[in-house]
């Protein structure tokens, strides 16, 4: 793909994205809860975490692959699902071949605006990911469907808290019927940015607020965004034997996302997952609590060698991969980081966030001497502030 990519790291990226999207758009990515405490921290919690550079034995070649739920990797950063990104029309078909082209895998959120099939069709490697929407038939008419189209693995995720508060001001979500009120109410904060809008037009659609994964009796009953966030909203939890009915019925590559404390971890693996994320929902479940960073070796050392790993939140750089791995994770999430690069470039700007994150990788590596991802241990990492760690409840 020759676009140009206006960024060379996620800093610049990030900005680029805030010039680029409408201010509705720009804080619904942005997202957290409240203050904001535990987004912040998620970023902040990288720079307590140092390591001791080497000036002898520097490797000569590089191993950053690895395996998740069966898929195998060229790099330990897979794309996370997130819903109803609105950031760029390619949409999450653009991130799911971008990440292909790296040789790696992505989540596709129940929430996304392109549907299951339109993903495999990019990238074969793709893993759903199921919210408890609606009623117990629908949901399994869901997870059949997407065992039978050839998703890799199914991905739970269960740690959001419908908690809408934020200091700096809420982002509506999408409502079911896009009347003249609606248009009207709207239309300032897209007009502000007639070049993003420019562009879902000449892809001949406008931002979705269709939810493609999200049907109900059948395909044909795909759902507004708002309308099944409504009932996202009346759907009791699922409980322990919900989840484990899932994991059931779904009989293939099971994940366990939204892992926060140590007990947490050990139900996951009692009801029989393969992978856990280690995960606060970029900071969209309860506000102040910690990054996964600080908690994430204590869950490894009672779970890892039982379940995989995973981890995500706040990565920006590929020495954060390194940190994360370092600390037992066997690859990471990355979320925010890629709706940046694919609101100012789409795939070419996917792309290039995946590259910069392997450049990062592979610099690190060689910074510290060593030649593989796999030879990472905690004993490569410097502690720059004695309060890092955070127990977990048990």
């Amino acid at each position: 793909m020759s676009t140009r990519v206006p960024f060379k790291n996620l800093a610049e990226a990030e900005r680029l994205a805030k010039r680029r999207l409408p201010k509705l758009v720009w804080l619904a990515i942005k997202a957290g809860n409240e203050q904001g405490l535990t987004p912040a921290d998620n970023e902040r919690a990288f720079t307590e975490l140092g390591f001791s550079p080497t000036v002898f034995e520097r490797p000569t070649s590089f191993d950053m692959s690895t395996s998740v739920m069966g898929v195998d990797l060229d790099i330990p950063v897979i794309v996370s699902p997130v819903g109803a990104q609105a950031v760029h029309p390619g949409g999450e078909v653009a991130a799911a071949r971008a990440a292909a082209r790296q040789g790696t895998a992505m989540g596709l959120s129940s929430w996304a605006t392109d549907s299951l099939a339109d993903l495999l069709a990019v990238n074969p490697d793709v893993f759903f990911q199921l919210y408890w929407v609606g009623s117990k038939a629908d949901i399994e008419k869901r997870v059949l469907d997407a065992k039978a189209q050839g998703a890799k693995g199914l991905i739970v995720t269960l740690d959001w808290s419908h908690t809408p508060r934020r200091d700096w001001g809420v982002p509506p979500s999408p409502p079911a019927n896009m009347g003249l009120k609606t248009m009207l109410t709207f239309g300032p904060s897209a007009l502000a940015r007639p070049r993003w809008f420019s562009s879902f037009l000449a892809h001949g659609r406008i931002p979705d607020v269709k939810v493609p994964n999200l049907w109900g009796a059948d395909k044909s009953d795909i759902p507004s965004f708002g309308t099944a966030w409504a009932e996202f909203e009346r759907t009791p939890a699922p409980s322990w034997d919900d989840v484990k009915w899932i994991r059931d019925l779904w009989g293939g590559p099971f994940m366990v996302k939204g892992i926060n404390t140590i007990r947490d971890a050990k139900l996951a693996v009692d009801l029989g997952a393969d992978a856990i994320s280690v995960s606060n929902h970029g900071g969209n479940n309860i506000d102040g609590s910690p990054s996964p960073l600080r908690y994430l070796p204590y869950i490894v050392d009672a779970v890892g060698d039982q379940v995989e790993v995973m981890a995500d939140g706040g990565v920006r750089r590929g020495s954060d991969v390194v940190k994360t791995l370092a600390l037992g994770a066997k690859a990471v999430f990355v979320g925010r980081a890629y709706l940046y690069g694919l609101a100012v470039s789409g795939e070419a700007g996917v792309y290039e966030v995946l590259d910069i994150l392997r450049n990062g990788i592979r610099e690190t590596l060689y910074g510290i001497g060593k030649s593989s991802i796999h030879d990472l241990s905690r004993d490569d990492l410097m502690v720059l502030n004695s309060d890092f760690f955070v127990p977990p409840t048990q």
